[in-house]
């Protein structure tokens, strides 16, 4: 189904999807006896019944409570799953509910909604129910914990999630290979940053700006695991020099030496994508590297990482046009043939296997595969305003955070786009996180 931001929903196709978000999330959780749904895995994620039970708690505030159709909505998030209240190191100390509680909670708020859906359907005069919005918010999130889910289970304690792959990937274009460490330039000037669309997009994201970009480069593909070991082989975690003060003290207390589910044995690199170990790949991106590595890695190349409005310009401008593009392909919004995206593959593919995403510049592979760290801070656009809540994106403006680009494998097409902004600890790498970088330009 089309979910291009500002195309109207109307409520026949509100329920759909609805409906096809909840499959998939139970579709990933099929595989997993209870034991493994009610336990924490790590103290960075919530147990899955947690996860499962706040799905359920955030559609029944949105969908019900907040547009008038259910009770009272003005006490909003609360309770266990209120995510201010009860972080996420403390969730496995919530009296939580049982696997079968938590999902009969599930279908009864979703019986709830079906029963009121008619109160439910697009209204010009309502903000929440214009364009169908408060149905996209509310699947956005469910979407976004879908890959909170799959980050847990990469995570997962005892024996590995066996991902139920349903996806083959294509064989990457050969002519890609090439490119992998090449830059492309952006030529500067006025570019179109964000989005005034109301339908779809989230606050942090609008509005719609026009900025001044100073020309730079940025490389033609995300950072390849074939790269990263060239840093890896060169002493790129023993180097001071390479790191911020705050890495180099990451990287001491975290005495890590490579990425992510990375392991040496028998003189050669494996990676662990869940229930399967593999040779490193050296033509995929790079996963599971916080900020720091991927600020100590464009060091080592003489380089940097971009800002999030180079990376957008080099996403979605077209200076050849003078115009913005939604996604670096056109207007079409994402799906498997597109981009690696959807979470079906449960892996990030070789760079050009989607030889169709590539930027106006030509950029390869800005949407999907992997999560891309920037330089910049997470922070409101000039003119921002919080809607429908501040606790979204406005409690975690500042100086903590850093912007991440583009989606990953493991997003739903429907939770991922040009402007869309994703924000973390600049040390964490349980997301499905890799980068790109720049050089020049007036950062």
């Amino acid at each position: 189904m089309d979910l291009k931001p500002g195309r109207p929903l109307d409520l026949r196709e509100c329920v759909q999807l609805l409906d096809e978000a909840r499959v998939r999330t139970l579709f990933l959780i099929g595989p997993l006896p209870e034991a493994d749904l009610a336990v924490q895995h790590s103290s960075l994620m919530s147990p899955i019944v947690w996860d499962l039970g706040h799905i359920a708690h955030f559609e029944e505030v949105w969908l019900l409570e907040k547009t008038g159709t259910g009770p009272d909505g003005s006490e909003g998030l609360r309770g266990i799953y209120n995510p201010f209240d009860n972080p996420r190191a403390s969730r496995d100390r919530l009296e939580l509910p049982s696997v079968a509680e938590a999902l009969e909670y599930m279908g009864r708020v979703r019986r709830e909604v079906l029963a009121r859906k008619d109160r439910l359907g697009p209204r010009d005069d309502d903000p929440l129910l214009k364009d169908g919005f408060v149905f996209r918010l509310v699947l956005q999130h469910e979407y976004q914990h879908d890959e909170t889910i799959l980050q847990t289970l990469q995570l997962k304690k005892g024996e590995p999630y066996p991902a139920p792959r349903a996806l083959a990937l294509p064989e990457p274009d050969a002519g890609w290979a090439d490119r992998i460490g090449s830059m492309v330039r952006f030529p500067g000037g006025m570019v179109e940053i964000g989005s005034d669309d109301r339908s779809t997009v989230y606050d942090n994201e609008r509005p719609r700006h026009s900025t001044e970009v100073e020309p730079f480069s940025i490389d033609a593909a995300p950072v390849t695991n074939g790269q990263y070991l060239e840093f890896m082989d060169a002493g790129g975690y023993s180097n001071p020099k390479l790191w911020s003060a705050e890495g180099w003290k990451w990287l001491q207390k975290s005495d890590v030496e490579s990425p992510g589910y990375w392991r040496r044995r028998d003189g050669r690199w494996e990676v662990r994508s869940f229930d399967r170990w593999e040779d490193v790949d050296p033509i995929r991106p790079v996963c599971h590297v916080t900020y720091h590595e991927a600020e100590a890695f464009a060091r080592f190349a003489g380089k940097r990482l971009p800002t999030e409005v180079e990376w957008e310009a080099a996403a979605t401008w077209d200076p050849e046009q003078g115009e913005k593009r939604a996604y670096p392909w056109g207007e079409e919004p994402p799906d498997p043939t597109r981009a690696n995206v959807d979470m079906m593959a449960f892996g990030t593919a070789p760079v050009g296997s989607f030889p169709g995403n590539v930027s106006p510049v030509g950029c390869y592979g800005m949407i999907g595969d992997v999560w891309e760290w920037t330089a910049s801070d997470f922070q409101g656009y000039p003119g921002f305003e919080s809607f429908p809540y501040p606790e979204y994106s406005q409690v975690f403006f500042g100086t903590e955070y850093k912007v991440l680009r583009g989606g990953s494998w493991a997003s739903r097409p429907g939770a991922v786009r040009g402007t869309f902004r994703n924000w973390d600890f600049p040390v964490r790498r349980q997301i499905f996180s890799g980068f790109r970088c720049a050089l020049g330009g007036g950062a």
